[in-house]
């Protein structure tokens, strides 16, 4: 594909400002901006939700654990869902029909091959989908409930396949946009119907989804390519080169010191101007949204750290981010009224950078509603 004569030339430090920049690592946002955060670099990793609401602490000035409920279950400005990778995330609630309609026939081909490496056809697994919407109806129900619903009216080998803990009908049901999560009740999870849950929001053309969500992505995460957007969004990289070609006229390629890239034509004086005139330093949580970003995670991390931070089993660890490389790991634990960070470095460090890590660990611990101790390894 042809992108015109020339290609603009960019350093690795243009792309890692723009890139802080829009992931408001470089300058946290405002509080009533939360949702706006999430839409930003659309999405944020949710297996975990206490990691979740860390990624929301490094990105928005003041929040608390609260906030961030509040705009889940009161406001419902924000919606937990399963979708990039199959994985679970937070989602402002207007680009529900975006991730909904771009990324529903990769998870619908990805959970389908799962349920039938174990029996379950296309055809019982339609029917166990529209049972769990009608048996939510107006209803929150826990899985159990959902389950031993869907049980009484289909049969009780149907009740695995609706209970199961990595998500089973139930994530058949939310990659279509039937079903979502509702508030925790006590230590169990729930579900909701969406259009009973959510505002109404407008509905998008599968077209308009894919195109909208790879714009959104390059506006976030660029430049990239599409082995990136591929690993990023859960689709296939024939399926990316297909959105791609109907945005040509959107997208200029460019050059990142030897490395081709993609970028969005509107974006290109940003990237060009882009400057880190302070350091920019974060504590990011497992599973960040800004380390999932691009399948090559060379301009993130040394080569010779990568499996410390990328581990085994899909496991990510917590990391200490400056100017938007890895410099470390970090853990923290609750004793009591105290929290206690450990710093693991994989490299010398200034005081200066030193005492900006210091800065974050305090912010964290008011966080937690605590105080801190930080220890440096």
């Amino acid at each position: 594909m042809e992108w015109g004569e020339g290609l603009e030339s960019l350093s690795h430090v243009q792309v890692a400002g723009f890139r802080l920049h829009r992931h408001h690592l470089f300058c946290r946002a405002s509080l009533k901006s939360l949702a706006g955060v999430v839409r930003d670099v659309v999405g944020v990793q949710a297996q975990f939700m206490s990691a979740a609401q860390l990624a929301l602490w490094a990105r928005v000035e003041g929040v608390t654990q609260r906030d961030v409920t509040e705009c889940l279950w009161r406001r419902r400005s924000l919606v937990k869902t399963w979708c990039m990778r199959g994985a679970l995330h937070l989602l402002a609630a207007v680009d529900l029909p975006l991730c909904i309609g771009s990324l529903f026939q990769s998870g619908l081909r990805r959970e389908r091959r799962w349920l039938a490496k174990y029996g379950v056809g296309q055809v019982e697994a339609e029917a166990m989908i529209e049972a769990v919407v009608e048996v939510l109806d107006d209803e929150v129900l826990t899985r159990k409930e959902v389950a031993q619903r869907v049980a009484a009216v289909l049969g009780g080998k149907t009740k695995r396949w609706v209970e199961h803990s990595w998500g089973g009908i139930v994530k058949l049901a939310c990659l279509q946009g039937l079903v979502c999560f509702g508030p925790n009740r006590g230590k169990e999870i729930t579900f909701v119907q969406c259009n009973r849950w959510l505002p109404r929001v407008k509905e998008m053309t599968v077209e308009e989804a894919e195109e909208t969500l790879l714009r959104r992505y390059l506006h976030g995460y660029g430049p990239a390519d599409m082995r990136d957007f591929a690993a990023w969004s859960g689709m296939t990289v024939k399926e990316a080169v297909q959105i791609l070609m109907r945005l040509h006229s959107e997208v200029v390629e460019v050059e990142v010191e030897g490395k081709l890239g993609l970028a969005l034509c509107e974006d290109l004086d940003e990237l060009q101007n882009t400057v880190l005139d302070d350091a920019s330093v974060c504590l990011l949580p497992s599973f960040d949204c800004f380390m999932l970003g691009h399948k090559d995670k060379s301009h993130l991390v040394a080569e010779a750290y990568y499996k410390r931070v990328y581990r085994k089993a899909g496991w990510l660890s917590p990391v200490v981010l400056v100017n938007g490389c890895v410099i470390g790991v970090w853990s923290h634990k609750r004793r009591g009224r105290r929290l206690h960070i450990t710093i693991e470095l994989f490299k010398k460090i200034s005081r200066s950078i030193r005492k900006r890590i210091d800065k974050e660990a305090k912010s964290l611990a008011r966080f937690f509603d605590t105080t801190c101790e930080v220890t440096f390894v």
